[in-house]
């Protein structure tokens, strides 16, 4: 009976082992696929962390490119901006040019510079109001096609019109524009 006990002991004892060590083979098993598959998993992550890293140093780079786009951008609208006020005040300019009338001997009595009286004048309503020392005659200041005279002071630069009679008659006016 003793005999049979313990063949009947080392059988429980041994199914026992046998039983812990499939349980732990399978364990093992089971550990050694989810590290795997945990590996797997992370190679994956840390590829697509290396994709946004590129990803975010690209876009680092493409802003800092585009700020450079937009400095230079506005530098190039400033002054493009300054040459369109330096534009339109010598449009102006061009189109303003003084007539060869002056009123600077006798306050209201507008002469031109041969001496001669103005009989017909063809000023902006409102002028010549001599305001701040204006002796001087000046075309296209204002926009009205014919009443645009203006007085203005004379010592302003502008260009100017000089009318002169020629004896060929194909050339009878003979327009000269000069810096005053």
């Amino acid at each position: 009976m003793y005999l049979c006990f313990l063949i009947e002991n080392r059988s429980a004892g041994s199914r026992r082992y046998r039983l812990a060590a499939v349980g732990l083979g399978l364990l093992c098993v089971l550990l050694l696929t989810a590290i795997t598959v945990l590996w797997i998993q992370f190679n994956h992550l840390t590829a697509e962390r290396d994709q946004l890293q590129t990803s975010y140093t690209n876009l680092t780079a493409e802003r800092d490119q585009l700020q450079t786009s937009y400095t230079n951008l506005t530098a190039e609208r400033d002054q493009l901006q300054t040459s369109y006020t330096n534009l339109t005040a010598e449009r102006d300019q061009l189109n303003t040019v003084w007539i060869g009338l002056s009123d600077g001997e006798t306050e209201g009595d507008w002469k031109w510079v041969d001496g001669s009286e103005l009989i017909t004048g063809f000023w902006y309503p409102g002028e010549p109001n001599s305001y701040g020392d204006e002796d001087c005659g000046l075309y296209g200041y204002w926009s009205d096609p014919v009443n645009n005279w203006n007085d203005y002071p004379c010592n302003q630069q502008f260009f100017w019109i000089s009318l002169c009679f020629s004896s060929n008659p194909l050339n009878l006016y003979n327009f000269q524009s000069q810096v005053k």
